[in-house]
């Protein structure tokens, strides 16, 4: 049994605040089933108070975000607990109802700000509880990272129903851009999407969302799109589709804990801290939308390709690569044509770790590995050098690695230049260049030069 009898959550929701402080609340406030909860909200455009009611709960709308009107909600209903869900309350606002009503309080977090609470909660993938060092209470509770994610019943029921098929022609795409869309980015990414045959898109979006009409009338006669509106059944969508493209939010926690392959792309200053995370993780992540840089990334999970960088390979496959890189038939086109032993190998790729001019990736497909691709001598934003071999115990892979990279090279690193360097007797591989408008610079010794024409290259 709780310790906590009345307990008042405060939190809004509208169309330009978006839905998902709500929606985890609610998911909090189950945990607390023997206890008195009140939510108190004001009543602004395009919010989803109803939810609250439908869930059982009290609801007090209020007029303002004053601190004096809640203080006064407060020892009305004898609150033992306050849950503070809002970017609206600071340390100073917290300080304050603290001193005026004694009342414990828990504060939401996800952007590291300074708070005077009893109990803070991150529950983020990601969330780190020493970076609040200085920023709560000495006495203050810390509940952070992905042990104390809140997820509705759903997520676990489905979780273990999953329906993927791994090679279905047709591939569906889970797309959640926010209840609300703020930058009303969801044409543009279905735009995106019909670039490819045989998929279905499930896409996400609420009766708050202030552009549901026009997209609606956007996928009125695209029978390739599904649009889920005000959906209670996320889960069990999730569990049906192949990837997602989402945004860093309280959606990249249910993704995460469903294992689904996803795309995110950031929307909002306060999404940088699940970013930033998924980011040096290495999932896929667009800064802002991008429709070349999204084409790519959904490419690549429609063709199940993936680019490993070494830094991030396990043990076992960093072992493959070795093997690789030791056969015989890839050795005699090295600049080395000795065997590399298993500890230069694995020094060189922790060197690879503080070195921004040079990476390396493992391609696979279908989870079979298909050859190595690598950047060299990397100017961001201007030239690199590429080099590219395939696993030799397969064939007829060059002209796939050779759309990875230059894809890779073009459309994340904003090259303008590519440049390759070959064995003058590496006739394969000077084909395979010259295949994709790669010319001929110069020669100096057994090495040749080659630059690719960019404008013919699509």
């Amino acid at each position: 049994m709780s310790k906590f009898k009345n307990i008042l959550f405060r939190v809004d929701s509208s169309s330009d605040i978006g839905l998902g402080h709500i929606m985890r609340d609610l998911v909090f406030a189950s945990q607390y089933e023997d206890c008195n909860i009140t939510f108190a909200s004001q009543d602004l455009k395009g919010n989803i108070n109803h939810r609250i009611l439908e869930n059982g709960y009290n609801l007090e709308i209020l007029k303002s975000n004053s601190k004096k009107e809640l203080i006064k909600l407060i020892k009305k209903l004898h609150i033992n607990l306050l849950v503070i869900d809002h970017y609206g309350f600071d340390y100073k606002k917290e300080k304050y109802i603290k001193e005026k009503t004694g009342v414990k309080i828990l504060s939401f977090d996800d952007t590291y700000e300074k708070h005077y609470c009893d109990i803070l909660l991150n529950h983020n993938i990601g969330a780190n509880s020493s970076s609040y060092k200085n920023l709560v209470p000495k006495d203050c509770e810390l509940r952070c990272g992905s042990k104390y994610t809140l997820l509705r019943e759903e997520f676990y029921k489905q979780k273990y129903k999953i329906q993927r098929t791994k090679n279905s022609k047709i591939k569906t795409i889970f797309v959640a851009i926010g209840g609300t869309d703020h930058t009303n980015i969801n044409q543009e990414i279905l735009k995106v999407l019909s670039k490819f045959s045989n998929i279905k898109v499930n896409l996400i979006t609420t009766s708050s969302n202030k552009n549901l009409t026009e997209l609606t009338e956007y996928v009125e006669d695209k029978k390739w799109i599904k649009l889920h509106v005000d959906s209670t059944k996320i889960a069990k969508l999730m569990s049906k589709s192949d990837f997602a493209i989402i945004t860093p939010s309280v959606t990249a926690n249910e993704i995460y804990f469903m294992e689904l392959p996803f795309i995110v792309i950031k929307t909002a200053s306060n999404q940088k801290y699940i970013y930033n995370y998924l980011e040096n993780k290495q999932y896929k992540t667009l800064k802002n939308f991008n429709k070349l840089e999204l084409l790519f990334q959904a490419w690549l999970l429609i063709k199940k390709i993936n680019l490993k960088n070494f830094t991030s390979l396990s043990n076992e496959e960093s072992i493959e690569v070795l093997k690789m890189r030791n056969n015989k038939n890839v050795r005699k086109w090295m600049y080395s044509t000795n065997k590399i032993g298993y500890r230069e190998h694995t020094k060189y790729i922790k060197l690879l770790k503080s070195k921004k001019d040079k990476i390396y990736f493992l391609i696979t497909k279908y989870e079979k590995n298909i050859g190595i691709v690598d950047f060299i001598n990397i100017k961001y934003n201007k030239e690199a050098e590429i080099g590219i071999y395939s696993n030799p115990d397969l064939k007829g892979q060059g002209n796939l690695l050779m759309n990875i990279i230059l894809s890779y090279g073009f459309i994340i690193l904003k090259l303008k230049k590519i440049k390759a360097n070959v064995l003058v007797d590496n006739i394969l591989a000077i084909n395979l260049y010259e295949r994709f408008n790669f010319i001929k610079i110069r020669k100096n010794n057994n090495i040749l030069y080659m630059e690719l024409k960019r404008e013919n290259y699509v």
